[in-house]
């Protein structure tokens, strides 16, 4: 039966203050007495752009937060043998070039902070499906002994330098389900994905972390599933189909963008940890790219990759505003 407030909606209630910042109250409309003023919840989303790569490419690898961001590696143009030992660091604003990958790489795994980074796996010369471990202390890279017990390129990496996983990825010739943890020492087997898939996108943590998408098939996938550091688990499906896609945020709060299905997307959603939400679109579609994958889902920056014509150095911010507004201002008596 329709109630009064599906009708008329709610009373706008009268407050001495203003509520605590809440999206699950978005729309919200209250009186601050105290101010003599009507006031409105809303939360502002959209992509802005960043400063360019210095150079472009694509299936590059990316860690940190929006103000603090590192990309490593990647692959040029024309032909995937032209693989990048760079790496830049970005601060919000520019990128700067730092000290260069060990072994120039493609389409690894990545964790860990513009300081403290790791990259695992890939296309590494003279194999496509490369064990090793590379790790940056914030101007030097080096090669910690640790290598992982599968060799795979396109894996899902999440977490931090000492707390790594990667999930999934492209084994010769075969998707891989497997799933390895990193402890700062050493590679350690854990629990297969429910879905075998390379090309997929990972956020979060060792222990509460998320992986969306990848291929097969060319149209991508929407497969979710969530990690609490041991086992999988088949959670809500995103909306569209994604592969070679990039992530960034935490298992409860997390942002998946780009990608292609099988066309470049610049299409974005969001997961709270039950459902996949649509959001603001970033300007350029793109595949194979990459993100600050550290952090809040609210702020984080994608940069590099592919949009079908050529390769990509743009760099787009995407932030997540909730504020209150004046609706009106009242003289109080």
């Amino acid at each position: 039966m329709t109630t009064y407030s599906d009708i008329r909606g709610y009373r706008v209630q009268y407050l001495s203050s203003d509520p605590t910042l809440s999206t699950s109250n978005e729309g919200q409309v209250w009186y601050n007495s105290t101010e003599g003023k009507l006031k409105s919840l809303v939360q502002i989303k959209a992509w802005s752009a960043g400063g360019n790569l210095p150079t472009t490419k694509r299936f590059l690898m990316g860690t940190g937060v929006q103000t603090a961001a590192l990309s490593a590696g990647g692959a040029g143009s024309p032909a995937f043998s032209n693989r990048r030992d760079t790496s830049e660091e970005y601060n919000g604003n520019t990128w700067t070039t730092t000290g260069n990958l060990g072994t120039a790489t493609y389409g690894a795994g990545a964790a860990g902070t513009q300081t403290a980074s790791l990259v695992f796996g890939g296309s590494t010369p003279p194999t496509s499906y490369s064990t090793l471990t590379q790790s940056y202390d914030g101007s030097t890279w080096s090669t910690p002994a640790a290598v992982m017990g599968s060799g795979r390129q396109l894996p899902a990496g999440f977490g931090t330098q000492t707390s790594a996983v990667a999930a999934g990825g492209l084994e010769p010739g075969t998707p891989s389900a497997k799933t390895e943890d990193y402890d700062g020492t050493s590679w350690t087997a854990s629990g297969n994905m429910g879905t075998a898939r390379y090309g997929l996108a990972g956020a979060g943590t060792q222990t509460a972390g998320v992986v969306n998408g990848g291929r097969p098939p060319s149209s991508g996938l929407t497969n979710t599933e969530e990690y609490n550091g041991s086992t999988w688990t088949a959670v809500s499906a995103s909306n569209i189909g994604r592969q070679y896609s990039a992530a960034s945020g935490l298992q409860t709060a997390a942002i998946t963008f780009g990608g292609a299905n099988p066309s470049q997307t610049n299409t974005a959603e969001e997961y709270d940890g039950t459902s996949w939400s649509p959001t603001a679109s970033m300007a350029t579609a793109r595949s194979s790219l990459a993100s600050s994958n550290k952090g809040a889902s609210s702020s984080t920056s994608a940069f590099g990759g592919d949009t079908g014509p050529a390769l990509s150095a743009a760099t787009e911010e995407f932030n997540g505003e909730t504020s209150i507004t004046t609706a009106s201002e009242l003289t109080t008596s």
